[in-house]
């Protein structure tokens, strides 16, 4: 190979869930009956109105180049939407749209961060932050996320970033949280407001799971006063209204920082098509009653799962907060069988059964503060969700065919027990 790629491309990490998904479907299709609780995807339809107008947009011929940031008629709706729902006081010059929210964390970076500036995370992270990150040279900045508080930032975390990084420009808040489903309070987002406000630090809110909230409801830092000039906040339509496929998101900030998004948006993707935008501007409008009533269909599957796994020795989960995840602690059982986490995932999914396995990710998939902790998405049929419970204790005592496993794949030996 003549053409050297640049060393950002070669250390370059993608989502595990995605490869995870690559090897439950090769399984699949080898004729072997897995269980994918790996992927965070909704297993519900498109909402009847996002279908019906998609459809018409199709036949009105909505298929031709609009403005970057969105079309008008999508910016207002979901200015709307956030002003509503979350008290975010927003108007259409305040929205930018994109395929999906992740996106906005490309953009955010792209917006705030310099090479050499500081970049707060909590780990547990969604795996895509840091390659932004250091995309623009910047420097992840780890703050652990733990258990016994609820998987909540902790407002001391910040401060001491504040306080001892050399250069502290940006905070990545994942809120309701994957993978470990922590919600930040209102109060917390207030503490955190009050902490930054008017200095030169902008915050990433990532707010992708906002109706999936099973205790109390979801706030938004954006709502805080003066946080629209320091903040971006994104959302999906992937999980409110199972629209993963469509690849629409938006994000909300001041008109000055949403106008320098449109730009990297005009040099980058052009434009995100019309027809997606007029599905998304028809949930927004008429959906809600479909959207919660989806919302309790999730709740059931969380509560089943959880239910279910700490009835299972070894096994402590939260009681559901937020998110289709489930994220319980397995530290005991790593220990024990000598497996890191996510050995122990890919283990019920490859080598615990000949025709059977379960698909889900070990914790360190979302940085070493996951480890020890496995994540379930609630994203199949209930009957199969209670297969997989039924299926987990058996795999986890076939001693005999996990040491085989690890024969097989030394690199998930643990080489040091999980803190307990």
């Amino acid at each position: 190979m003549s053409v050297q790629l640049s060393e950002f491309a070669k250390s370059l990490n993608v989502e595990t869930a995605f490869t995870v998904l690559a090897a439950a479907k090769k399984l699949k299709a080898a004729g072997k009956d897995v269980v994918e609780l790996e992927i965070g995807d909704s297993p519900f339809n498109s909402t009847e109105s996002a279908r019906a107008s998609g459809l018409q947009a199709i036949h009105d011929n909505q298929s031709h180049y609009c403005p970057s940031p969105g079309i008008p008629e999508f910016r207002q709706a979901a200015a709307r939407f956030v002003k509503s729902e979350f008290g975010i006081p927003a108007s259409a010059e305040n929205i930018a749209v994109g395929p999906g929210a992740k996106v906005f964390e490309q953009f955010f970076c792209e917006a705030f961060l310099n090479p050499g500036d500081g970049c707060l995370i909590f780990s547990p992270y969604f795996p895509t932050y840091i390659p932004n990150i250091q995309r623009r040279g910047a420097r992840p900045v780890i703050k652990s996320l733990r258990q016994e508080t609820q998987f909540r930032p902790q407002v001391a975390d910040i401060e001491d970033f504040l306080k001892t990084d050399p250069a502290p420009r940006a905070i990545f808040l994942n809120s309701p949280h994957n993978p470990t489903g922590g919600v930040s309070t209102e109060q917390d987002l207030r503490d955190i407001a009050d902490l930054i406000r008017g200095k030169n630090v902008a915050v990433f809110s990532d707010e992708p799971y906002c109706h999936m909230i099973w205790k109390g409801q979801h706030h938004s830092l954006a709502s805080q006063p003066g946080m629209m000039e320091q903040c971006v906040a994104a959302y999906t339509f992937s999980k409110s209204y199972s629209m993963s496929g469509w690849r629409l998101g938006f994000c909300v900030s001041s008109p000055a920082i949403i106008d320098a998004i449109g730009k990297m948006i005009n040099t980058t993707l052009s434009c995100t098509p019309p027809i997606v935008q007029l599905a998304g501007t028809a949930a927004l409008e008429r959906d809600t009653t479909e959207r919660d009533a989806v919302m309790l269909k999730f709740r059931e599957k969380v509560m089943l799962l959880t239910n279910g796994l700490n009835r299972i020795e070894g096994f402590t989960t939260l009681d559901p907060t937020a998110t289709f995840y489930v994220f319980p602690n397995v530290a005991p059982i790593c220990n024990r069988l000598g497996i890191t986490s996510h050995g122990l995932a890919l283990y019920m999914l490859e080598g615990a059964d000949d025709s059977f396995g379960v698909a889900c990710l070990g914790g360190e998939c979302f940085g070493a503060a996951g480890g020890g902790f496995l994540r379930f998405s609630c994203a199949e049929p209930n009957e199969r969700l209670q297969q997989a419970l039924d299926f987990i204790p058996v795999a986890i005592s076939r001693t005999d065919r996990i040491n085989a496993w690890l024969e097989k794949h030394p690199t998930h030996r643990l080489a040091t027990p999980y803190a307990m």
